[in-house]
Parts: structure tokens; C-alpha cells; sequence
């Protein structure tokens, strides 16, 4: 594990090296500092002078600012260092993930990524700057001390000796109760992300369904459980400092009771106020080195859990790696499944696929349907190889795609997945992921043919509209035409459109359908859908059930072959069919009455006119 994490020191060493030699030289004049100091005292005990009292005044304050500058230049070292070391070590973390396949991905989840790369790293920082000064100043400190204590004090030193293995048992003790409490916290801390993430993610959700309190005592469950764990360890870690404290106050008392009586005893033969100020000083130092190992130790034994699930992170072999010689050539979009079967993981009882066979040749529009769990995704996740088939081969232009430089593979196989991503940024930075190098005259033409164009035209900023994390301030639809526009500008030889153009409707799907195959002609296209309009003119409909192959063929052959796709047909034409039904017989029902209406109206008509003509004669007679 140290080995893993020190590799991450690179440009930083100096400093981490410079750094306890740094310190050695503050500890060593802080040690000289009360020998001196005794010096004094007995010369002035003795009756010096002021002249020979100088001397010995001017060596102490050279001393203290020269403690003073190893103590700044340590402090700086230290910060460059850990520092610097944290930076390396987020890079390494973040670019390990980088590595990962899916199935990697799916061993940890978002949330404990995100711990592991801010808290986790945190603690190993702290626990990395404690290291490399003050648990180098601290041993020496200690040590150091008690040598000096023996050389000024004789035996009354041999009180130091005794405590301090008494309160290194102590130590270890408190130790060993902790750690077993940090590791089950911090995968509570992962829970507790985990909950956050979920929470903002589907803010919107929350406040559809007015869930806002039950969010609120979910988190804080979570959060107590955090609290629980953390007071626990806590409680413990706290018995350093009465322990430590009780060590000085003991050691003191015996220190002062036995010194003061050997210098009145003995009228200063045995020990002298000299020699008895340093022995309180070396012991004050003995005492405080020891109280800041225990913080060390705490501090240590907090990071070690979270160095442990660094190192997991850094140490995890992708499953999915570049072959030692890979093809960077692609004749064309052909791919070619060929007894493929594919599960998620070993363990997996349930195949995903299974006896696949299936060839598609180059410029060819494929069409997949099935129902929810048909396994339509994890197809096409095969060709662009985000996960690796269990047996048999797939292949994309005659070679198998595990032959291929992965990012050479990825950028010929363009995939629009389910579920659409926008990142941050404006929306020419979001379509340049497909191109970097992309002009604006070709940003709008993909734009155009993948009907995004007409409302990124409305608004103010146009194509530098910023969008927001996530592409919340656009609507679904939107974010798909966006996905598929940046999408063709990698020019792919297999374009993969995974249920892509859900969220727009059918007019639009079409336009899109039109303008993939005038722009894309020799790219072969796979569009999974659930709307069967959104395939039935694909050269081939290729028809899932339950990881196995229920039909392939033309849309009309498979009226004819495949009841899936022929119920599912009827089902979503069934509403159309019926609106003209329930017309012709809103017609036929409304008929009768518009014919009564009209004989009404006739026979009005004739006693209107026999009306007409009665008073015509009537009139007549009269005249």
C-alpha cells in the first residue's frame, strides 16, 4: 500500500525529503536551547557578570531563530510537499477510473468515488504532512530529550524511561479499538454521499411527489449513522489526552518532589538548579513529543482505512485493455457476431446473451426491438467493447474488436447512448467531444441534420448557450438531437443509436432517419427503439427476446414470421385504427338524425310553400 502511495510523490520528493532534514536541525536547537539555558543559571548562581552573562544570552538567541527558521522552512517544505503529494494522488486516482470498463465501474459506486477522491484523500494529505514532520520531529524530540535528561539529571531521568512504554501500550491499545470503527464508517460515509447524489439528481422528482420530508429523514438517518461511528471513535481517540495528561502531571510531582529534595539534601552536589531546570524542560519536551505521537497515531490510524481504498482504486486492473499490438485500420462497418454469449460478471447465473449469430454488412441500417431486459443495450455494448464477450467473437471490419486500440475502436464506433449526457459548457464545447477540431459551419450542419438546429437558432446566445451540469436547462428531446449531432461529427464507420430519439416525436425521428442516411451513406447504422415506425424501413429488423435472436428479417417479413414484432405492431397502430373506427361510427350514428333534420326541413319546406300558395289563391279570390 505505502509502496502505491509514495509512488505518487514524483516532482515532490525533494521537498518531502528536505523536510525531516529540515526538522532535524529545529529539534537539535531546541534540545541545545536548555542546556544552555542551565548554563546560565548556574552562572548566574555562581555570580557572573554582566559581560560574561553575554556571551551566553547572545548563543540562545542565535539558537531560537535559528529553531525559528528550520520551523518556517520546515512548515513550507511540508505544506509544498503534502500538497503537491495530494495533487498527484487525485490525478492518479481520477485517472485510474479513466481506465475502467463497465464492469470495473460497476464494482464501486459514484458516490464512493466521490469519497474516496476528496475525503479519503484528505486524510492520507494530513496524515502525509504529520508523517514527514512530525512524526520525524517527535521520535527525535523524545529521544533526544531523555539522552539529554541522563547526561544533565543522572538517574532521576529513569522516571522517563518507565512512562514511556506505559503509555505506548496505551497507545496501541487505542489503536487497535479504532481502526475496525473507522473502516465501517467510512463506507457509511459512501451511503451518505450516495444519498446526496440521488437526492440532487432527482431534485426534480422530489418535488413533483412533495417528498421533500421523507428525503429529509432518510438523510438524516444516514447522517446519524455517520455521527454514531465518528462519536464512538472519537470517545476513544479522547483517553489520549487524559492519559497523557495524568502521564505529565505524575511524572512532574515525582520530577519536582524528588528534585527539590536532592538540591536541598545535598546543598547542590548532586543536583543543581541548572541541572533541575533542564530536567523539567527536557521532561515538559519528553512529554509533549509523546502527546503528539498519539495525535500522529490517531491521525494515521483514520487515513489508513482511507489510504486502503485509495490504493483499491488505483490497483484495480481494468478489465478491458489495449492488445500489445493493436490494429489502428478499418476497412469498413461490417460486424460480425459469432456465437457470442455474454455475462455481466463471473458469478452471473443469468446470461445476458446468448448463442448470438449475427452478421451485418457495411452501410447497412440494422433496426432492434424487444421488450424491456431483451438485452438490446448490452448488444451493442459489445461492439464499441465496453464490455468483453464471455464466448465467441465480435467483429467490426474483419477484426476482432478486441485486436483494436480501444480508442481507435471508440472513435469508429459512435454510440448515442440511452441515457443522453450533456456536460457543462456551451453547446459548441459540448458538440466539439465528437471533434475537437470541428468548424462552426460543420457544427451547424450535424446541427441541421439532427434537427437541433431550428431551436438552438431561438436562443439569445445560439451555439454558445451555456448548458448546465447535466443539460437540465434543455428538455429531453433537445438533449437527444444534441447527443446525436455531436455523435456524427467523429464521421463513424458504425453509428449506434440506443433509443435515442425517444423523446421526440415521430416527424422529427423521421427527419432524423433521413438525414442519417444522406450524410452518413457508407456508415452502418444500428438504431434500437421501442417505436416500431423508427425501424420498419431499416434494411433489417433484428428482433430480441430475452438475450436470444426471435426474428431478423425485412419489417414485412417479420409481419409475416415473428409474433413479437407483429403484436408489437398491432399495438402501437391498434389507436390509430380505432380513432378511424370510433369516426365512421360517430358518422353513422350522427346520419339518421342529419336525415330527419333534412326531411324536417323538407316537409317544412312544403307546408311553407303550400303556406305560400294557400294565401297566393286566398289572396286572389279577394281581389
Amino acid at each position: 500500500m505505502l509502496k502505491t502511495l509514495m509512488a505518487s510523490i514524483r516532482e515532490y520528493k525533494r521537498a518531502a525529503i528536505a523536510t525531516p532534514i529540515i526538522v532535524t536541525g529545529e529539534v537539535v536547537m531546541e534540545v541545545a536551547i536548555p542546556f544552555v539555558t542551565a548554563q546560565l543559571i548556574n552562572a548566574i548562581q555562581l555570580g557572573a557578570g554582566l559581560a560574561q552573562l553575554l556571551p551566553y544570552a547572545g548563543v540562545l538567541v542565535c539558537m531560537a531563530l535559528a529553531s525559528l527558521a528550520f520551523g518556517i522552512g520546515a512548515g513550507l517544505t511540508c505544506s509544498q510537499a503534502s500538497c503537491g503529494f495530494a495533487k498527484n494522488l487525485r490525478h492518479d486516482v481520477f485517472a485510474a477510473v479513466q481506465t475502467f470498463s463497465f464492469a470495473n465501474i460497476d464494482q464501486f459506486s459514484s458516490s464512493s468515488l466521490v469519497t474516496r477522491l476528496t475525503t479519503d484523500i484528505t486524510n492520507v494529505q494530513l496524515a502525509y504532512m504529520m508523517v514527514i514532520r512530525t512524526a520525524v520531529r517527535c521520535p527525535l524530540l523524545l529521544i533526544s530529550s531523555i539522552v539529554m535528561a541522563f547526561i544533565m539529571a543522572g538517574p532521576m531521568a529513569t522516571v522517563f524511561v518507565i512512562v514511556v512504554p506505559l503509555l505506548g501500550f496505551g497507545l496501541y491499545k487505542v489503536v487497535r479499538t479504532v481502526h475496525p470503527i473507522f473502516r465501517s464508517v467510512f463506507h457509511k460515509y459512501d451511503a451518505l454521499n450516495e444519498s446526496i447524489e440521488e437526492n440532487v439528481t432527482g431534485m426534480r422528482d422530489v418535488k413533483s411527489y412533495v417528498r421533500q420530508d421523507f428525503e429529509k429523514r432518510k438523510f438524516s438517518r444516514a447522517a446519524q449513522d455517520v455521527c454514531r461511528d465518528f462519536t464512538r471513535a472519537e470517545k476513544i481517540l479522547a483517553l489520549n489526552t487524559p492519559m497523557m495528561n495524568f502521564a505529565v502531571y505524575t511524572v512532574f510531582v515525582v520530577v519536582i518532589q524528588f528534585g527539590s529534595y536532592l538540591i536541598i539534601s545535598s546543598r547542590g552536589t548532586l543536583l543543581n538548579v541548572g541541572q533541575f531546570s533542564a530536567l523539567t524542560t527536557y521532561g515538559f519536551m519528553i512529554l509533549m513529543a509523546l502527546m503528539m505521537v498519539s495525535m500522529v497515531f490517531a491521525m494515521i490510524v483514520m487515513a489508513q482505512e482511507s489510504a486502503e481504498r485509495i490504493v483499491e482504486v488505483i490497483e484495480t486492473e481494468p478489465t478491458i485493455k489495449d492488445p500489445a499490438n493493436p490494429v489502428t485500420e478499418m476497412k469498413d462497418g461490417s460486424i460480425d457476431f459469432d456465437h457470442v454469449t455474454f455475462n455481466y460478471s463471473e458469478k452471473a447465473e443469468h446470461r445476458a446473451l446468448a448463442e448470438i449469430d449475427l452478421h451485418i454488412k457495411s452501410g447497412e441500417t440494422l433496426g432492434i426491438m424487444g421488450g424491456t431486459g431483451s438485452a438490446k443495450t448490452s448488444l451493442v455494448n459489445l461492439i464499441s467493447r465496453l464490455y468483453d464477450v464471455t464466448e465467441g467473437s465480435v467483429k467490426v471490419g474483419g477484426v476482432d474488436v478486441r485486436d483494436y486500440d480501444l480508442e481507435f475502436l471508440r472513435n469508429n464506433v459512435a454510440v448515442v447512448l440511452q441515457k443522453n449526457v450533456l456536460f457543462s459548457g456551451t453547446i459548441k464545447e459540448n458538440l466539439r467531444w465528437g471533434d475537437p477540431n470541428a468548424t462552426y459551419d460543420e457544427l451547424v450542419e450535424v446541427c441541421k441534420l439532427a434537427q437541433a438546429d431550428e431551436f438552438i437558432q431561438t436562443f439569445p446566445q445560439k451555439y454558445d448557450t451555456y448548458i448546465e451540469q447535466g443539460g437540465t436547462n434543455v428538455s429531453g428531446g433537445q438533449k437527444q438531437r444534441l447527443c446525436i449531432a455531436r455523435a456524427l461529427l467523429k464521421h463513424p464507420k458504425v453509428l449506434i443509436l440506443d433509443d435515442s430519439t425517444s423523446a421526440v416525436d415521430t416527424k422529427t425521428d423521421a427527419l432524423i432517419r433521413e438525414g442519417l442516411a444522406s450524410y452518413l451513406p457508407e456508415t452502418t447504422k444500428i438504431i434500437i427503439a421501442q417505436r416500431t415506425s423508427s425501424v420498419e424501413h431499416a434494411d433489417r429488423i433484428l428482433v430480441l427476446d430475452n438475450g436470444h435472436i426471435a426474428g431478423l428479417g425485412t419489417h414485412a417479413e417479420l409481419m409475416q414470421t415473428c409474433d413479437i414484432y407483429r403484436d408489437t405492431y398491432e399495438s402501437q397502430n391498434r389507436t390509430g385504427e380505432e380513432d378511424e373506427v370510433a369516426a365512421a361510427a360517430a358518422d353513422a350514428t350522427t346520419a339518421p338524425a342529419a336525415d330527419d333534420m333534412s326531411a324536417n326541413d323538407a316537409s317544412t319546406e312544403t307546408v311553407t310553400a303550400a303556406e305560400a300558395s294557400a294565401t297566393m289563391e286566398g289572396g286572389a279570390a279577394h281581389e
